[in-house]
């Protein structure tokens, strides 16, 4: 890898940008999740910059994101998108990065949200030539069509079983349902998914979306019993040189505050650039 040790900084019209790679991510694996099922009961909103997304009942993908950017929502559109989460009996999550307008963040507590959680967003500067570097044993290649169910079961299975390090996620799903928001991510445009092979076997899956220039880094996961042998390092080192030659020039990746994830990244050179807080508002 080409990693520099200089001080990586975020201004606002750098986090609007990322808010948007991941709005539009977001609004993409919703769409899928609208069209697998056919039943009208999703929905998918603009709301003041960013999107609220309902996919299907009790999905990881029912959420408010990319907010703050785009102004203050009003009450009204504030009181439709609400009211839509009401009537499935979801609450509404709002992911709110600390960049965005400190007034939107006053108005949903007004509104009774309660702050739950946060998570916190990191980034590479994309310069110069990215190395592949496997680990010994490990083998990451592309994965296709034909080994997509196998990737998706190990994807899915290592995020039932998260690294226990660090803040502790206040969500909870059901292994089906993250499997369906995976599923309906990675069909989305410039997603690009890599397996990790141990004697032949399947032993990680990782995903990279490429948009805008930004290499958006996602679905990374390994079975519990082959973690601890590089092969995160080799997933992550594997997407930064395809993305780089690509033509991005920024990598960013979503972890848990104090994660093996965010301490994995963060020793590959990646800069804490915001925090977003989870606002959630019961039905």
């Amino acid at each position: 890898m080409n990693i520099t040790g200089k001080p990586f900084f975020c201004d606002v019209e750098l986090a609007e940008r990322i808010e948007r790679a991941e709005a539009q991510l977001i609004a993409n694996g919703s769409t899928a999740a609208h069209r697998r099922n056919g039943d009208g009961a999703g929905f998918l909103k603009p709301v003041a910059g960013g999107v609220a997304s309902f996919a299907e009942d009790a999905s990881p993908l029912n959420k408010v994101a990319g907010l703050g950017f785009g102004g203050v929502p009003d009450e009204g559109l504030l009181d439709e998108v609400e009211q839509a989460f009401a009537d499935r009996g979801a609450p509404v999550q709002v992911e709110l990065a600390h960049l965005s307008d400190p007034a939107v963040g006053a108005v949903l507590t007004e509104r009774g949200y309660r702050l739950t959680s946060y998570e916190n967003v990191l980034g590479l500067p994309l310069t110069g030539t990215y190395e592949r570097s496997e680990a010994e044993g490990i083998e990451i290649r592309l994965s296709g069509e034909e080994d997509f169910e196998e990737w998706l079961d190990v994807v899915a299975d290592g995020f039932a079983h998260p690294d226990t390090q660090g803040v502790a996620s206040q969500e909870e799903f059901s292994r089906e349902m993250v499997a369906a928001a995976i599923r309906d991510l990675v069909g989305a445009a410039g997603v690009r998914r890599y397996s990790a092979l141990r004697d032949g076997v399947v032993v990680g899956g990782a995903s990279v979306r490429l948009a805008d220039g930004i290499a958006q880094l996602a679905g990374a996961a390994t079975a519990p019993a082959h973690r601890r042998r590089g092969v995160q390092t080799a997933f992550l080192a594997a997407r930064l040189a395809d993305a780089a030659a690509a033509g991005c020039d920024l990598a960013v990746v979503t972890t848990q505050p104090g994660s093996k994830s965010q301490e994995n990244v963060q020793r590959q050179g990646f800069h804490l650039l915001y925090t977003r807080a989870v606002l959630v508002k019961q039905a």
